[in-house]
């Protein structure tokens, strides 16, 4: 008597009961977005480029492809505006998450009034996961003890595996697996490379929702950070492109460009900038090139087990 009439009081003060999260139509997409870092409009050879990127090429034949698209060429302002769909400044990530200070704008803390992307659709019975580059959890917050609000897990994520930071070792990297740091599965000279262990954890995620919950539609934020320093490439990728830059730098932007307007990227009627007069010529560049562009490409590579996974378990169509 004394427990049915406390539940009496308890349920009286609920206005109502939470509503029942409504069933997703069958037809809803899986959806798989991909960040590569610091590589440009010019540099994959779908957009004209050096770079050959046979996925993203097949996948941009398949969909719609953008010429012109805001980005804010600084790392955690645009992943936070890619996740949250707002203005970078609107919600405190105006600068990168290391060079956070207390001024509106730039706190490095997205609030909880700007939800992600992955917070929204988890509500609608997503599976949601992130793998790779993550730069936008204040370094106050990278203690064992958390707090763990800003990590990917507290920012609609349910699996988290990748770094939090701007950069890590392509071979040693500082892993975490959602709010615990990991040491790699394996060693560099056991072949390790993390842009592969990444597509590995993304595969084996898809792999696992499809054979466990396959009613249960997923999103996927995929963000490898090799074309950002350090430049940890595999010889077998780097002498790919041996050679290939000897022209020099202004006689590739060239090439690029022309290849631009040929494929209807640019408009005929564009002009090249011309390279600033003052600029120090630096020997260095051929040598980052080199490193640079094998690393897209083998990011590009590497996103093609993804899109063979997808099309194993039937659901390319779908993504």
């Amino acid at each position: 008597m004394v427990r049915a009439q406390r539940f009496e009081r308890a349920s009286a003060r609920r206005n109502s009961w939470p509503a029942k999260r409504k069933p997703l139509k069958k037809d809803v997409p899986n959806i798989v977005v991909i960040m590569n870092d610091d590589v440009g409009f010019g540099a994959p050879d779908t957009f004209g480029g050096p770079i050959h990127t046979p996925t993203l090429s097949k996948l941009a034949s398949r969909g719609v492809a953008y010429n012109r698209f805001h980005t804010t060429a600084i790392c955690s302002p645009t992943r936070a505006s890619v996740l949250t769909g707002r203005n970078s400044h609107n919600i405190g990530a105006g600068q990168i998450t290391e060079a956070a200070a207390g001024f509106p704008g730039y706190t490095g803390t997205i609030p909880k009034s700007a939800a992600t992307v992955a917070k929204v659709l988890s509500g609608y019975g997503y599976d949601t996961a992130a793998f790779g580059k993550w730069h936008n959890t204040p370094v106050d917050n990278l203690f064992k003890t958390g707090p763990f609000d800003q990590y990917p897990t507290g920012l609609g994520f349910s699996y988290f595996y990748g770094f939090i930071a701007g950069e890590t070792s392509q071979y040693e990297p500082r892993l975490f697996e959602n709010t615990n740091p990991i040491e790699p599965p394996y060693t560099p000279e056991e072949g390790y490379h993390l842009t592969e262990d990444l597509a590995d954890q993304a595969v084996k995620f898809i792999r696992n929702n499809r054979a466990l919950t396959p009613d249960r539609p997923f999103f996927i934020y995929f963000a490898p950070g090799g074309t950002h320093g350090p430049h940890h490439v595999h010889s077998e990728w780097a002498d790919k492109y041996k050679g290939k830059f000897d022209m020099g730098w202004e006689k590739l932007r060239n090439i690029t460009f022309q290849k631009q307007k040929a494929m209807g990227w640019i408009p005929d009627t564009a002009e090249l900038t011309e390279m600033d007069p003052t600029m120090e010529k630096q020997l260095r560049c051929k040598k980052c090139v080199k490193l640079i562009l094998p690393e897209a490409r083998r990011a590009s590579f590497k996103d093609l087990p993804l899109a063979l996974t997808l099309k194993a378990s039937n659901v390319f169509e779908t993504t």
